[in-house]
């Protein structure tokens, strides 16, 4: 007998929760949306509608409808909201990243491991073909090192993101790092040690440690001239050098894909490669990264 669709619950009623989350989930042949929710009442009847499903802002109610929850909010609200929705005994598909402290992304992975449900976190590009592909020749060679550079323009007039408060604030370590380690990371090992300097605007410089010498350097930006915008990721090695232009222009699809692989990490009980522990992570070499921009210091990072 097949499976049963999970059901899932957005929370969220911001543009990404809206064209991606409950989007993919309203066309997914696999999972059914059975809901948004959302602080503001009115926008998550509002958003409800446009999919046919009921919105709320009582967060318990909706958890009572659904065996899952798809979470696009900022990562100080997620981190809380997750702890809540794992503890109601639901699979969480996360936004990167998880939180914005390592005591939250924490307390993400310890209420997930006490309930035993399945997570996954969205860093779109690890669920696109290409990105697999890319992985599998690095895991092929004999690598020195790498790097990613994604030179974003996202507070011009007609973005979506523009009046993205956290974002503003945190700006491109903390929403683009996790992306640039959801490459590297795979690719080269986990990070011993960052280096960081900043550039003009909330550019950021990083110079990453791996294990065995392996070194790497991501260069991110939110605030990058518009025809400057782009994104490139590189490994070499003995076969020489490997680049990947990431698919970011599916994001639904990429998030179809995402809601497939916790659907079969609920039903095994398995682990996953992007599950919370692995987004708890990427928040430790961030704060590591973050507290090297402030003390001009290399800094360690102690999982």
């Amino acid at each position: 007998m097949a499976a049963k669709p999970l059901r899932f619950g957005v929370l969220g009623t911001g543009f990404w929760a809206r064209t991606v989350h409950a989007a993919a989930l309203a066309t997914h042949p696999g999972a059914q949306l059975a809901g948004v929710w959302g602080r503001d009442l009115a926008k998550a009847k509002a958003v409800g509608a446009e999919f046919e499903v009921a919105g709320y802002a009582d967060l318990d109610e909706l958890l009572a409808q659904v065996d899952a929850v798809s979470i696009a909010l900022p990562p100080a609200v997620q981190a809380p909201l997750a702890v809540q929705a794992a503890e109601a005994g639901k699979h969480l598909l996360l936004e990167k990243p998880i939180a914005l402290s390592v005591h939250d992304a924490d307390r993400v992975v310890a209420a997930a491991d006490s309930a035993g449900v399945a997570s996954v976190v969205f860093v779109t590009a690890r669920y696109r073909t290409g990105t697999s592909v890319w992985l599998q020749q690095a895991a092929r060679t004999t690598l020195a090192g790498g790097g990613v550079t994604w030179l974003g323009s996202i507070f011009q007039p007609d973005s979506p993101f523009r009046g993205s408060a956290w974002r503003v604030e945190h700006g491109a370590l903390w929403d683009l790092g996790p992306h640039a380690l959801s490459l590297l990371v795979p690719a080269l090992g986990p990070v011993e040690s960052v280096q960081a300097g900043a550039g003009l605007g909330d550019t950021v410089h990083l110079v990453l440690t791996h294990p065995g010498g392996r070194a790497s350097t991501a260069t991110l930006s939110l605030t990058a001239a518009p025809l400057a915008a782009g994104v490139e990721a590189w490994v070499h090695g003995d076969a020489g050098r490997l680049v990947l232009l990431p698919d970011y222009e599916s994001p639904v699809e990429a998030h179809r894909v995402a809601v497939d692989e916790l659907s079969a990490a609920a039903l095994t009980r398995g682990a996953h490669p992007c599950d919370a522990r692995t987004g708890r992570d990427a928040v430790v070499v961030l704060a590591a990264a973050q507290r090297a921009l402030e003390t001009g210091c290399r800094e360690p990072v102690a999982y």
